[in-house]
């Protein structure tokens, strides 16, 4: 069973899609990071899921149940916060916290654990007014877990934050399948603050996934590997591919070795023999990795010649 699932799920604005055919397939226990720059179609994507809006074509099924025909029974295990948390700045962190649990018709107790959850206790008597960004964030996401939901969206968490508070969000939201024993689903045009904590991450532009899978997977092994030499990065990698190293000058003093299907773990080893012995002095050696903007720009390039086409 999936946490989420859609097929094909639609949503037009004045003829224009918005939500073009998504199918998202969110594996149970996992971080999955929902990516895509501003005007993506993630927060309307996270609509759809909620029943905030009513897709034009497509289903949607959240922990094995179908949102058009069991509603209640598929949002009963939903938590979520859509855009800027809507908190009563006049109330305590507690009273806030208390209104949402009358409506769910929840013991007391609720609110302790989900203070503690998310290390707000110490503030909960304070009236939100007085909460920094971050605090506002953590009360949200403590609402969002009244009566331990097994699913969370939460679109843009780290929006509007300081280091400190990204840093804070991050860990805590890192936690959260082994706390709540469940599947929490972040959206952010952030590519650097998902890869921190995502485990599954789906790419959106203009309304269309353009791809999904396991971080691990789409980051792969190391790329490559790069050496940086006191100057004429370029004569050293000409010397380089004349013995079949595939290799080049990034600038003046940075030389990339790709890897491709080379499976020789000497390989950098080999690189650093030939360059020192051809009188290159090499000043560091790394490893030279895909990054989630890596894996975004080569979704996005593949994607464009059939809008070209299309066009």
């Amino acid at each position: 069973m999936l946490a989420i699932e859609t097929e094909r799920l639609t949503k037009r604005f004045g003829g224009r899609p918005v939500v073009d055919a998504v199918t998202l397939k969110v594996p149970m226990g996992c971080v999955y990071g929902f990516l895509g720059p501003n005007g993506a179609g993630k927060t309307t994507t996270m609509r759809l899921l909620l029943s905030l809006m009513h897709p034009d074509a497509g289903s949607i099924r959240l922990l094995g149940h179908d949102l058009a025909t069991a509603r209640c029974v598929a949002l009963g295990q939903v938590g979520a916060f859509v855009e800027s948390p809507s908190l009563y700045d006049h109330l305590t962190g507690r009273a806030n916290l208390g209104l949402t649990r009358r409506m769910l018709l929840l013991p007391d107790r609720d609110v302790d654990r989900v203070l503690e959850l998310v290390d707000l206790r110490h503030a909960a008597g304070r009236r939100v007014r007085d909460y920094s960004l971050g605090m506002k964030q953590r009360l949200a996401l403590a609402r969002a877990m009244l009566g331990s939901p097994k699913l969370l969206l939460l679109d843009e968490p780290t929006n509007g934050l300081d280091p400190d508070g990204i840093a804070a969000m991050r860990t805590l939201i890192r936690s959260l399948p082994e706390r709540i024993g469940g599947t929490v689903f972040v959206s952010s045009h952030l590519l650097s603050e998902v890869e921190h904590v995502a485990d599954h991450i789906g790419v959106m532009r203009d309304g269309r996934l353009l791809v999904q899978d396991r971080i691990g997977t789409l980051l792969g092994p190391a790329a490559g590997v790069a050496f940086t030499v006191a100057g004429e990065a370029e004569a050293g990698s000409v010397l380089l591919r004349t013995r079949g190293i595939d290799a080049s000058a990034v600038d003046d003093r940075s030389i990339i070795v790709r890897c491709g299907t080379d499976v020789r773990s000497d390989l950098a080893a080999v690189t650093n023999q030939l360059l020192v012995e051809a009188d290159f002095a090499v000043s560091s050696i790394r490893p030279q990795v895909r990054t989630l903007e890596d894996v975004y720009r080569n979704a996005v390039d593949r994607a464009e010649p059939g809008e070209r086409k299309a066009a």
